[in-house]
């Protein structure tokens, strides 16, 4: 059976990196955007037009979530896994990040909505589907930031390490339903939009400080999204997988 997967902020980044891969391997996908429709629809048209959908949503938003998840049902039947990738407005830039005495509630709430209230937004709009089946997976972004702060991107990385708990808990939950939860977090992203700013310098000093002496690119954090996204995975829930060529070590 073809299974359909909702990746959300799809559209460019690491989110169109995640969607091609699973397409690649035979998923039917929904690409979400909220306002880069140009970019959707031509990724549509280069999965092609019967495995792929481009809808527009604000994940932070209910009611268009809600819309999201009905669209998306309609479309292809059902949805069998959810990937919460969206960034809401924020860029990875050391030179410009606010020192903490420089930050607002204001900007830590943004990334807390962009991230919390958007994972839940998403889970709990597709959770009733899921619950009725006994099936579905849930994978959602994190990142390797919560373990080791090389930039303290303060708001950022706060609304992350809550997406790590907001998980576990919807894994100890919905697991009686065959439901999984889980969290990848990759590190510093080489390159993405996000990361289109971040200077050289840190680049050369994350390969540096890794095992592996490479930056971690979108297609590695994809890579292991699929396997979550998989039958291969059934057994695993509750867990944060960082892929960061092993500059953080559990």
């Amino acid at each position: 059976m073809v299974k359909t997967v909702l990746v959300t902020g799809s559209s460019r980044g690491l989110g169109a990196t995640i969607a091609r891969t699973l397409a690649s391997e035979g998923y039917q996908v929904v690409i979400n955007y909220n306002s880069s429709k140009e970019q959707a629809e031509n990724l549509v048209a280069e999965i092609g037009h019967e495995q792929a959908i481009a809808i527009k949503a604000d994940v932070t938003n209910r009611q268009e979530v809600d819309h999201l998840i009905t669209e998306s049902t309609k479309h292809f039947g059902q949805i069998d896994v959810v990937v919460n990738n969206a960034l809401v407005n924020f860029k990875f830039d050391p030179v410009q990040q606010k020192a903490f005495v420089d930050l607002s509630w204001e900007d830590y709430q943004q990334q807390i909505d962009g991230t919390l209230k958007a994972a839940f937004n998403i889970v709990q709009s597709v959770a009733p589907q899921f619950i009725e089946r006994k099936q579905g997976a849930v994978i959602s972004i994190g990142t390797n930031l919560f373990q080791n702060p090389v930039v303290p991107y303060h708001e950022y990385t706060t609304a992350k390490a809550g997406l790590i708990g907001f998980t576990r808990n919807i894994a100890a939950e919905l697991g009686q339903y065959g439901v999984t939860a889980n969290v990848v977090s990759g590190g510093l992203l080489k390159t993405t939009d996000a990361s289109s700013v971040t200077t050289p310098e840190v680049f050369d000093l994350i390969a540096q400080s890794t095992p592996l002496k490479k930056v971690t690119t979108p297609q590695d954090v994809a890579n292991m999204v699929s396997f979550l996204a998989s039958d291969k995975a059934k057994g695993i829930t509750g867990q944060n997988y960082t892929v960061d060529g092993g500059l953080t070590m559990n």
